[in-house]
Parts: structure tokens; C-alpha cells; sequence
């Protein structure tokens, strides 16, 4: 290659039409950046694994790797005419399935408590974000990060204001040779608000004691005892050594 092939290859990526393109691609990596930080904000302000710096490079790079597609012409400086073009859906799957396995790992099941569900989904929701700047829904992409962003912040009052069932991981050890029954459990909890799951219980022993683990749901939310006075009520009981409550997340 001459040098001036040289110089004209060089120029060929620093032409007007090839910065105008690198501008508008900046533009939207930068609005990505932005909108995907947002959504990280409320996720990096109760201290998740995942913050802002996660979700700003996730919604980012999905932004990135989908404009690309809307540029086959201005590749490799506009000298190389594509052979075919690309087809974005296909760019969108591979993103899709790579934010899935970003998202399951901050997944984190701890006997019966599941964590981390609400910052895989709003990982996930981050990348279509970026999508959307990509393929130029700027306006569906500034509605979808405010919408993820006040469910994040929001829904969980929302949630505590609508009637539902809370679930109760309970444990519970009793001494080797003890008379309490699970009906015995049963009774204490209703007395209390709650009722013992259906086909939630697991039993477990040596010569020390048996161990007895389930899971409670509340009648009325409003109306069951709070946590430390079922505690009371299970560990009053002259055979139980020991109990673990809490509530079962998911």
C-alpha cells in the first residue's frame, strides 16, 4: 500500500459523513448511558449488587450493538460495501440472552428466600431500553426508564397497600422425645393469624432433637401478629430449644 492509498484510507473514517455518523452514534450512547443510570439509581440507593455503573453499561452496550446495525454503509470507513445487511433481531437475541445470564447472577436462593429477582428483571429491562435508543424509539425508551424506575421505587407501596398473604419461613427444633405435634404448631399459629402452608413441611432429626420447617401464611396481613410476638409464642413452648423466623422472599 502507498502512501497516499495510505492517507486515503485514513481519511476515508475521518469524513464528514463518517463523524456525522460517529456524532449520532455518540448521541445515543450517551442518551443510553444516561436513561440506564437511571434506572440503576433506585437499585445502587438500597444498596443492590447491581447499581448504576451496571445498569448504564448494560443499556449502553445494547445501544451500541444495535445502531451498529443501522450503518452497514459507513463500516470500516464507508470503503466496504456489505455484503448483506445485518439482520437487528438477530443483534437483539444475542442481547437478550446475554443479559440472561448477567441476570442470573445476581440471583441468590437462600433456603426458602429467593433475592435478586427484581434486579435481574430490571436488568434485563435496561437492555431493552438501550434497544429502543438503538433502533431510534427515543421517546419509548425515555417512558420505558421512567416506568422502570417508579416501579422500582413505588411498587413495593403499592404492593403493601393491596390485600395478599405474606409467607412465614418458620424452623423449629424441639427436644428428642417431645409431644409437640405439627397440629399443636398449627393451633399456635392460628390463634396468631396465620396457617401453615399445605405440603410446605419438612422434618429432619437426630439424638439431640427433630427439627421441624415450614412455611406460614398470614390469614389478613393486617390482622396476623408481628414476627417477634410469634417468636414469643413458638419459643414459650417447654420442648422447643430452638426457632427461626422470617419472612420468605421471593
Amino acid at each position: 500500500m502507498g502512501t497516499s492509498q495510505f492517507l486515503a484510507t485514513l481519511a476515508a473514517y475521518w469524513s464528514a459523513v463518517e463523524v456525522t455518523t460517529n456524532i449520532v452514534v455518540f448521541m445515543n450512547l450517551l442518551g443510553a448511558l444516561v436513561l440506564g443510570s437511571l434506572v440503576g439509581y433506585e437499585r445502587a440507593y438500597h444498596g443492590r449488587a447491581a447499581g448504576m455503573r451496571t445498569y448504564g453499561l448494560v443499556c449502553m452496550a445494547s445501544a451500541g450493538l444495535t445502531i451498529v446495525c443501522g450503518y452497514p454503509g459507513m463500516w470500516f470507513g464507508g470503503m466496504h460495501a456489505a455484503a448483506s445487511l445485518p439482520d437487528p433481531t438477530r443483534v437483539m437475541q444475542g442481547i437478550v440472552t446475554g443479559i440472561g445470564f448477567l441476570g442470573a447472577g445476581v440471583i441468590v436462593k437462600e433456603g426458602l428466600n429467593i433475592s435478586g429477582l427484581t434486579t435481574a428483571a430490571s436488568i434485563w429491562a435496561a437492555s431493552c431500553i438501550g434497544v429502543l435508543i438503538g433502533v431510534g424509539f427515543y421517546a419509548a425508551a425515555i417512558l420505558l426508564a421512567m416506568l422502570c424506575a417508579a416501579t422500582m421505587m413505588w411498587g413495593g407501596r403499592v404492593e403493601g397497600w393491596l390485600p395478599s398473604h405474606p409467607a412465614i419461613h418458620v424452623r423449629v427444633r424441639v427436644r428428642a422425645g417431645s409431644t409437640l405435634r405439627v397440629a399443636d404448631l398449627g393451633a399456635a399459629l392460628r390463634r396468631l393469624g396465620y396457617q401453615a402452608a399445605p405440603g410446605s413441611f419438612a422434618f429432619a432429626g437426630d439424638d439431640a432433637g427433630n427439627e421441624i420447617r415450614f412455611v406460614a401464611l398470614a390469614v389478613c396481613k393486617r390482622e396476623a401478629a408481628p414476627l417477634e410476638e410469634l417468636g414469643r409464642a413458638l419459643g414459650g413452648h417447654a420442648d422447643v430449644t430452638d426457632w427461626t423466623l422470617g419472612h420468605a422472599r421471593n
